[in-house]
């Protein structure tokens, strides 16, 4: 079904892919792995014809990327690492628009969509940028199919979505497999890598190697499964002192109550994960925390601060890193650091002197000069982190901060949050990869805007009866009563 024959594209001197060379059967569900800026996303895009190759050959179904481009495009359908769906469109105008870009109808396309769209067709009025992240995978992945494709080309589809969601999405790829349809796709997550056939690990642009994932995740296991980590010692910090507190905080959007009266306390130099699936009401508690958004009753305290009315004051005390990065992509690493800097109210002296402490700690002395824009993903977090701890704040609050990363990136990411807490920042994390849960000190799980439970990790999967975080998390998640 689909042929690469000595794929090679540059991007001035970078090589994103060197000389790459696979196949894919007929109905086969293949997944292509590997870390940041290993070449994933240019080969889903020459693959669709969305991107010409320097040199080599491919075909997709029987036709020639570059010759037979508008035969392809009929034949494939393609979700890339952000979801191609129009914030502003309602889900129906969505999907009506993506059939009338592929010469069809919902009606046409309706049965090869119906046991995925039939999920969400009662929400066919909201519009898309107000869907859950399980549900915005299920319209863009309905937008995909309702030309009926032969092949799916799907760039990270599960990337800042929760554990159940993710399992429900690969449920319905299991579906499409049974009707013959070839599956290509890219993923950071080991327990998805499982569900392909074959891999092929791509590293640099040129591939490593092929074979079935437990073949090439044991063969590359220092990328793959990298040795665990040491909790950071806290032993030198104050064990009663309290940097957050939260009493009965709820936050009301009309009548639906997003954050529904919460209660608990993060202590000094703590790594607190603050977890829940997509629409629980993390995101909305954090922005009241962080001084983003006030909250509709409750009180609350963040670095000695009232919530309510020091929120100006709890800014200056605190990091914040958000799902999208904070950073200037037309600016180069050591522009930002001094933009930040000066941001925090760091003196320009001790933004010198601390910038070069910096770069050296990340590694980034020969980056310093280069834009944002052009690292890779895993790269700008790592520097988005440090920036956000730059003025040494009491607590530090990252929101998916490793979200889309392979595993040995999201590792050393890890090595910095704890170097952070064994300084006494405590760091106040949400995240859908349950292995980082196990990192932290203590978990709080919320589900329908509630707390549901709270404990260590080792806490809650003996009173739980559950073996690891990801079965403790789909337990309690599946309890939600609340529609998305």
């Amino acid at each position: 079904m689909i042929e690469v024959s000595q794929i090679s594209k540059s991007y001035g001197k970078v090589k994103a892919l060197q000389d790459v060379s696979f196949s894919v059967g007929k109905g086969e569900v293949f997944g292509l792995i590997g870390p940041d800026g290993a070449g994933k996303t240019s080969l889903f895009r020459i693959l669709c014809t969305l991107l010409l190759a320097d040199a080599g050959m491919a075909t997709v179904d029987g036709f020639d990327v570059v010759r037979q481009m508008t035969d392809i495009r009929k034949r494939v359908g393609y979700m890339p690492g952000t979801f191609s769906l129009y914030q502003d469109l309602t889900v129906k105008e969505n999907l009506e628009f993506f059939a009338t870009l592929f010469g069809t109808t919902i009606d046409e396309g309706y049965d090869s969509i119906k046991a995925i769209y039939s999920q969400i067709e009662r929400f066919e009025n909201r519009k898309a940028g107000a869907l859950s992240g399980g549900m915005k995978q299920k319209l863009a992945l309905s937008c995909a199919l309702v030309h009926q494709p032969s092949v799916l080309f799907l760039d990270e589809p599960t990337t800042g979505v929760d554990p159940v969601s993710r399992k429900e999405f690969w449920e319905m790829l299991s579906m499409l497999k049974e009707h013959d349809i070839t599956i290509v796709a890219s993923t950071p997550y080991l327990d998805e890598v499982r569900q392909c056939e074959r891999v092929a690990f791509l590293s640099e642009g040129q591939v490593m190697g092929i074979d079935t994932p437990d073949i090439i995740l044991e063969q590359f296991k220092d990328i793959f499964n990298p040795p665990g980590l040491l909790s950071p010692s806290t032993s030198h910090l104050s064990p009663q002192e309290n940097v957050i507190e939260v009493e009965h905080l709820v936050k009301a959007f009309g009548v639906f109550h997003a954050v529904d009266d919460i209660s608990f306390t993060v202590k000094r130099g703590e790594i607190f994960g603050f977890l829940g699936a997509n629409g629980a009401g993390k995101t909305t508690a954090m922005h009241m925390l962080t001084g983003l958004n006030q909250p509709t009753s409750g009180t609350g305290k963040v670095a000695g601060f009232d919530i309510r009315t020091e929120h100006e004051q709890i800014k200056k005390h605190i990091g914040y890193m958000s799902q999208k990065f904070s950073l200037y992509e037309d600016l180069t690493v050591a522009e930002n650091i001094r933009l930040f800097g000066g941001i925090y109210g760091l003196t320009d002296s001790e933004i010198a002197s601390k910038t070069d402490s910096l770069l050296k700690q990340i590694k980034f002395e020969e980056h310093k000069n280069d834009l944002v824009g052009s690292l890779p993903l895993g790269w700008k977090q790592k520097l988005a982190f440090s920036v956000s701890i730059f003025h040494e704040p009491a607590i530090v609050f990252l929101d998916e901060p490793t979200g889309g990363v392979d595993p040995a990136t999201r590792r050393q990411f890890w090595e910095l949050i704890y170097e952070a807490a064994a300084r006494g920042i405590t760091v106040f994390v949400t995240t859908h990869y349950m292995d980082e849960a196990e990192y932290c000190d203590r978990i709080s799980i919320m589900v329908d805007g509630k707390i549901s439970a709270m404990g260590t990790p080792e806490e809650l999967k003996h009173d739980l009866g559950q073996p690891d975080m990801g079965h403790v998390f789909t337990y309690l998640a599946r309890k939600a009563k609340r529609g998305d």
